[in-house]
């Protein structure tokens, strides 16, 4: 259970891949960690940060970095290991007690995964929000859509490069933060909370 429900962390990562199968003796390793803190009182996004992570059985090919427009000098020269990552997470942005949201579950499998092989302590709470399904549900849309598809459903703009994890974090955040706030409004009106206009309500400006 998340203990502090002020802000949430809008998680998105980036992983070494190939135009195949993997080479033999190398595997999927996380090479960026995009963080986005979003308030959930106000809907500002307070932070914006990117952790760079050295893949430890893998290398960043050709067809990755054409992707994330990440090299293998960038995260060798920026990146920590992925230990360091996930220390940075629980001590700088207190992961364990907050509520996280990622686009989609592949980057919970991803943490769980890489921290269960390499016995390295879990960043994250149990609090996940999946908000490519919530989407979903959300818009009435007969199926999960990708990121670019549901932001552009909702009219809200792509900021950044698409496939760096610190930019979809930050995109992820905004449209979760519109399905949050519209919500909201709609539970305000329901209950009756919400100033009806005068023109609406029959009324004018004059009491007598």
């Amino acid at each position: 259970m998340a203990g502090k429900l002020d802000q949430l962390l809008v998680i998105d990562v980036e992983s070494t891949c190939w135009d195949g199968p993997p080479p033999v003796g190398e595997e999927k390793e996380i090479i960026e960690i995009g963080i986005c803190v979003l308030d959930v009182r106000t809907g500002e996004r307070v932070g914006k940060h990117s952790i760079l992570v050295k893949p430890e059985h893998s290398r960043i090919s050709e067809f990755c970095a054409d992707l994330t427009h990440l090299s293998q000098s960038d995260v060798d020269r920026k990146g920590v290991s992925f230990g360091r990552a996930c220390a940075i997470l629980r001590r700088k942005f207190a992961a364990r007690d907050r509520a996280w949201a990622s686009y989609g579950d592949y980057d919970r499998r991803q943490f769980e995964r890489q921290c269960a092989e390499r016995e390295i302590l879990y960043p994250f709470g149990i609090s996940h929000i999946n908000v490519k399904t919530l989407f979903a549900l959300f818009s009435g849309v007969p199926q999960e859509v990708g990121l670019l598809n549901a932001l552009d459903l909702m009219h809200l703009p792509a900021e950044g490069t698409h496939h760096r994890g610190v930019d979809d974090a930050w995109n992820t955040a905004q449209l979760l933060w519109t399905m949050m706030h519209g919500c909201r409004l709609e539970q305000a009106v329901l209950a009756g909370h919400m100033l009806v206009p005068a023109e609406m309500a029959g009324v004018n400006d004059e009491t007598g």
